[in-house]
């Protein structure tokens, strides 16, 4: 079997069932296969530099997306153009005509490509947030605004909000929907303030017919972002237009959330994602390996089941980890390929070490402060208070020596360091609304 052709067919079929016929056929079906590296680099033939610089510019995320859909892992892809090769003018091209370049509508709509209702698996655990989220798609700004779905990492949250927001797109393609993860717009508020281009801002947001904003409580303790989130919300909700948010807990227990838009978000209609059952973990790992092709035995399936419990994205990563081994290896998935294709997965998906620039970026957004500051010599009031924050969260976390935290924050002294903690111990005892903004850090940075 020549294992990468037969990944490279699968990702063109992916590619294909997605665009409309005259435009794979001029895009995607003359790519041809040249290597496949084990660092994950892709290698495809072009015909021409133009039909190269078209796919770079609007097809490779779809290609990607293909690949990873077959083997489960993201790629690099990379395209070449024989230099000895004369550029072959499309057959549809008359002389001393231009190529035609397909109309913008034939391209995907945004968001993930296979997140659509259709490929969510229902069952009782996500039935309410299910019907929910379809009913809001059906009638935007009519159903229950906003609409807020929560529950733990890895259940299908951002899948129904991609779901949503392709649904809409489809029966509404005027629609101005604006989807963005918080911690982007956190980063976009920051971005705006420093540069002076807040109406640019506030326009691309107050401006949406839908919004939906994924991981909502990253907004905890960011004082600024909250301010322009609340006026954003206001703005959208009173102009009938559609809000949906996404959380991985309550609003009641996002601790430093301002009470205003607590209240805003209970508004509407709040739903909840729980772990799957055993029949529902079932049917994600059937359908998953329908969709790639695969046949997966009942008592594998049965296996993979019992197994990862309380994740759907370890469900799929599995049914993906030996569909790899099968296109790329011939292996057929039995039941010890799937014991170490799990241990793969478990492995793969163990909190990452937190980093020391992960905690000092997240209480820089908080404080509305650069990294640089918080590590730097500067000595205003925001400035550092940041600084004893990050020291404090640092220790927590970490429980690096205070050394080596010194040594993080500009070469500061051990007494240094233990002087900013015992400050920070004896204020949080004092300020709820620090303490419970620490906590939310915490439970942000760990995300």
């Amino acid at each position: 079997m020549d294992s990468f052709n037969d990944v490279f067919q699968a990702a063109q079929a992916y590619c294909k069932e997605r665009m409309v016929d005259a435009t794979y056929n001029l895009y995607i079906a003359g790519l041809e296969p040249i290597s496949f590296e084990g660092s994950g680099q892709v290698t495809l033939r072009v015909r021409n530099d133009f039909i190269a610089k078209i796919v770079r510019e609007r097809y490779l995320p779809m290609l990607e997306e293909a690949f990873k859909s077959v083997l489960g892992f993201d790629v690099l892809i990379d395209l070449v153009v024989p230099s000895e090769s004369p550029a072959p003018v499309p057959a549809a091209t008359r002389p001393g005509q231009r190529p035609a370049v397909p109309a913008q509508q034939e391209e995907l709509p945004s968001g993930k490509y296979e997140f659509t209702f259709e490929n969510f698996i229902k069952g009782s655990s996500n039935q309410f947030a299910y019907a929910a989220a379809q009913a809001v798609a059906a009638n935007p700004s009519g159903a229950y605004n906003p609409l807020f779905i929560y529950g733990q990492s890895g259940l299908g949250k951002t899948h129904l909000l991609n779901a949503i927001q392709i649904e809409i797109r489809k029966n509404h393609p005027d629609f101005n929907i604006v989807y963005v993860p918080c911690e982007k717009f956190t980063n976009e508020i920051i971005t705006a303030i420093r540069a002076g281009t807040t109406e640019q801002f506030r326009y691309k947001y107050r401006e949406a017919d839908v919004l939906l904003v994924d991981d909502i409580q990253f907004i905890a303790g960011k004082e600024s972002t909250q301010e322009e989130f609340f006026h954003t919300f206001n703005t959208l909700h009173e102009a009938h237009k559609q809000i949906v948010l996404a959380s991985d807990r309550p609003a009641k227990e996002i601790k430093s959330l301002e009470e205003r838009l607590r209240t805003r978000f209970e508004w509407g209609l709040t739903a909840d994602i729980q772990p799957p059952d055993f029949e529902t973990r079932v049917a994600i790992i059937r359908r998953k390996a329908e969709l790639l092709r695969l046949d997966i035995p009942d008592d594998v399936t049965e296996f993979i089941a019992n197994h990862l419990k309380n994740n759907i994205r370890q469900l799929e990563g599995a049914v993906k980890k030996l569909n790899a081994y099968h296109m790329l290896e011939g292996i057929e998935p039995v039941i010890g390929v799937a014991q170490n294709a799990i241990k793969d997965i478990l492995n793969e998906t163990q909190p990452v070490p937190i980093t020391i620039e992960k905690i000092i970026s997240e209480v820089g957004r908080t404080y509305n402060v650069s990294p640089t500051d918080i590590r730097g010599p500067k000595r205003n009031s925001n400035i550092s208070a940041a600084r004893r924050t990050a020291i404090y969260v640092l220790r927590e976390i970490t429980g690096m020596s205070m050394e080596d935290i010194g040594k993080e924050f500009g070469g500061r002294d051990h007494s240094t360091v233990v002087y900013a903690i015992k400050v920070m111990e004896k204020d949080i005892a004092a300020d709820q609304r620090l303490r419970e903004t620490v906590e939310d850090i915490i439970k942000n940075v760990r995300a």
